[in-house]
């Protein structure tokens, strides 16, 4: 038979339905809990589910649920009173049984004053009456985040510069709320693809670096006064304008350095330090799309997944010492990391093969096990 904490879980289910209809102006009571009142079959364990059952009624409590009855004959039990509903008759015993009176009466308040400023909401307010209840304390710095916007929908400044009176981080501890109400009440201007909040509502941010190094002192001076080991901003990396034919991309520091300390003079070329997975800073790079580009990464899953990343932009990519023979002359049974990455991979079926078994058997080969003088040799067998 059906006992008070089921009946709580159901009412908690009916929650979001009573806040919907307040919205509505609807009245849903009296509120049916459907459930199985079927008894058992023993005399002392009917009487102690109905006791249960009674200790939680409005009938005891003087609010919650109430259950109505029928006399019935049973085949174990004999003529019994057998509940044959459960309902809550009123909001109050309701909002009671669930100890909601004041989140309701403040949900109340908020809802209202959130469609009165802003009418495009009250879609997202009834879809999600749960949100407007766990923010309650934040609405009044919310709404000011949001007039802000409907007011100057391309800011063009750092979220630190805006001009609103919340605490600094407020915007960045709620931007995942801010970012559902931004999407609706400035939608010609956002940019839903974007998931970062400053790039998604045109803010300002600061870019991360791309570092690199190059390999052409010729170029170095050129352009850089002599300097080969730079660091710049994404949007800067994106518009470089060099007389540039290869481009080395290294999976980590230690790579670079190998490859600065194996090759210090390397015609037109240029070695860039992915950073693993955050190669994607690279994808806007359209002046890579005509350069050969060469990708040194472990011999690992991770190294095979990101290898498959960088060709995704950039079709031409070939790996480099990311092969077997390499992979069965260094590998010393190192474990790698596993992955749990299910996407398919834009591999070649050579590369492909030596994935499968690296993830097999969660092997990894790190390149910097790779002794300097087969990198030589093979670097330079690719002049």
């Amino acid at each position: 038979m059906i006992n008070p904490n089921e009946i709580r879980t159901k009412a908690e289910r009916k929650y979001k339905s009573y806040l919907q209809s307040i919205i509505n102006n609807e009245n849903i009571f009296p509120l049916v809990i459907i459930g199985n009142k079927k008894p058992s079959k023993s005399i002392p364990e009917f009487r102690r589910e109905i006791e249960e059952l009674n200790k939680f009624s409005k009938e005891r409590k003087g609010y919650g649920y109430n259950i109505k009855y029928e006399v019935r004959k049973t085949k174990n039990l004999g003529t019994q009173s057998l509940p044959t509903s459960i309902l809550f008759e009123t909001k109050k015993d309701f909002e009671r049984f669930l100890n909601v009176e004041k989140e309701v009466e403040q949900f109340k308040i908020d809802y209202i004053k959130i469609i009165k400023q802003f009418p495009e909401l009250f879609d997202w307010v009834k879809t999600f009456p749960k949100k407007v209840i766990d923010n309650s304390a934040k609405w009044i710095d919310l709404m000011k985040v949001c007039t802000y916007f409907k007011l100057n929908a391309r800011p063009n400044l750092y979220l630190r510069e805006l001009p609103i009176s919340v605490h600094t981080k407020f915007i960045e501890t709620n931007s995942s709320i801010l970012s559902e109400l931004l999407d609706i009440l400035i939608e010609p201007f956002s940019n839903k693809e974007q998931k970062r909040f400053e790039k998604r509502f045109n803010l300002k941010f600061s870019q991360p670096l791309i570092r690199f190094k190059i390999l052409d002192s010729k170029i170095s001076e050129d352009f850089f006064s002599g300097l080969n080991d730079i660091s710049t901003t994404v949007s800067q990396f994106n518009q470089l304008s060099l007389p540039i034919e290869r481009v080395m991309i290294v999976e980590n520091k230690t790579n670079l350095y190998t490859i600065a300390l194996t090759l210090p003079e390397y015609k037109k070329t240029m070695v860039i330090f992915g950073s693993g997975f955050k190669v994607e800073n690279l994808k806007e790079a359209n002046w890579l799309k005509f350069v050969e580009i060469i990708y040194w990464g472990d011999i690992d899953v991770q190294g095979f997944e990101i290898l498959s990343q960088v060709r995704n932009y950039f079709a031409q990519t070939k790996s480099f010492l990311m092969d077997e023979k390499t992979f069965d002359e260094f590998f010393e049974k190192d474990k790698g990391v596993l992955s749990k990455s299910n996407v398919q991979l834009n591999l070649t079926s050579t590369e492909l093969s030596i994935y499968q078994k690296i993830k097999e058997n969660n092997w990894r080969l790190e390149q910097e096990k790779i002794p300097l003088e087969y990198v030589k040799l093979s670097m330079n067998s690719q002049r």
